[in-house]
């Protein structure tokens, strides 16, 4: 199982698609790992800049419809081969949502609130958080602040997150 753990980026923006993720010119690469440098390269944010913002980050929160755009995997790649196994958004695209699942990463939906409390908690400064798949439990601290948030998958997708994906599952079970 991957760790669900680490310092949170906030990404304040809805519709971030996948050719943002990852461009477009990269899908022709055969290992994940040349994707590593290109994550996010294409992404406009204000105060936003990869090379310097992605250090160290586990886990991604922004806002509604995240990872919409094509139904390729690379997205969830290029995230994976950076060390971010979770992004936690009120929505997401269908496709990449299950993508995510399936590579055993955790799509966490939250109601707007709660992401807005995870802003808040990191408007000051870089969060993190620790997410206990079992219990549905987000811990999510910054400096002396602390917050805790329950969330819902479904069982199907916490097997597939705690075997690490569809793949080790099919192994497991086929």
């Amino acid at each position: 199982m991957k760790t669900f753990e680490g310092n949170i980026l906030c990404l304040d923006r809805a519709d971030i698609n996948t050719d943002e993720i990852i461009p477009a010119k990269y899908l022709t690469e055969i290992e994940k790992i040349a994707m590593k440098p290109h994550l996010l390269e294409d992404l406009k944010l204000d105060g936003f800049d990869p090379a310097e913002n992605l250090e160290g980050v586990c886990v991604v929160v922004t806002r509604e419809n995240f990872g919409c755009g094509s139904s390729r995997e690379h997205a969830p790649w290029a995230l994976e081969v950076n060390g971010i196994n979770v992004v936690i958004a009120p929505s997401f695209a269908r496709i990449f949502r299950q993508n995510m699942f399936n590579c055993g990463m955790m799509a966490i939906e939250l109601p707007q609130g709660d992401i807005q409390s995870l802003f808040d908690l990191c408007a000051n400064g870089r969060g993190q958080l620790i997410i206990d798949v079992d219990e549905g439990m987000i811990r999510a601290s910054a400096g002396s602040r602390s917050l805790e948030l329950e969330f819902r998958i479904s069982e199907f997708d916490r097997t597939l997150v705690k075997t690490g994906g569809w793949v080790e599952y099919a192994d497991k079970n086929y």
